[in-house]
């Protein structure tokens, strides 16, 4: 893959694809916009499109990454930057959907990363998981902590721990955000962030995965 660039070392799979969210970003773009000014298929940089419907990871060709580099006025040096982090300013592009949305069959993988064509991309500040996605609250039943319009920036490599929020999606499909306020072999016990600050259980056996939300656009 990029070859000589880090020859020193090998790659890892989502250096290079974090590398190529900084340049979409500091050229102004979302990954599918630098996709579409490279002369490439618009899609060739989705999220979706990194790992393969068997769960293999799927790696950007040379020739995707050169004509990317041309169309940001980027060098190979630069890119090189970006892999280590370097000159990646605050933020990157990551995965939009509206929380009321986000419920719907279809919008998460297995492993509660982003699946479907209805996401769209923000840039938002840096986080070290490549994975993270955003969601646009709507409405407010989780007020007064989030209120409508903010954005939650959700990180499912993060460690939960007792405090957090946290952003729940159970077997049954139902999507949730509250406070990890314990966590035990048998369940989770949620304290809702609306007024009545409820505190409800999950069995384990349940839920089908959990990630903490790091950042909020209030």
């Amino acid at each position: 893959m990029v070859g000589q660039a880090k020859a020193q070392r090998m790659l890892t799979h989502d250096q290079i694809w974090a590398a190529l969210d900084r340049l979409a970003a500091r050229a102004g773009l979302s990954p599918s916009g630098l996709a579409k000014r490279a002369g490439l298929d618009p899609t060739t940089f989705n999220r979706s499109k990194r790992v393969t419907a068997d769960g293999r990871e799927r790696w950007p060709s040379t020739e995707s990454i050169a004509k990317a580099l041309a169309a940001a006025g980027a060098s190979i040096d630069s890119f090189a930057k970006l892999i280590d982090g370097d000159g990646a300013g605050d933020g990157r592009s990551v995965p939009l959907l509206g929380f009321a949305q986000a419920g719907a069959s279809g919008a998460f993988d297995e492993a509660g990363l982003p699946s479907g064509r209805s996401w769209t991309e923000i840039a938002l500040p840096a986080t070290e998981d490549s994975h993270a996605f955003a969601l646009k609250i709507s409405g407010s039943a989780l007020a007064p902590v989030y209120r409508d319009g903010d954005i939650v920036l959700v990180s499912p490599g993060a460690p939960q721990r007792k405090g957090d929020r946290v952003l729940v999606r159970s077997k049954a499909g139902e999507l949730t955000i509250a406070t990890l306020k314990r966590r035990t072999a048998e369940a989770l016990e949620l304290q809702s962030l609306g007024a009545s600050q409820s505190v409800r259980s999950i069995a384990s056996g349940e839920v089908a995965w959990i990630a903490r939300i790091v950042w909020t656009s209030q």
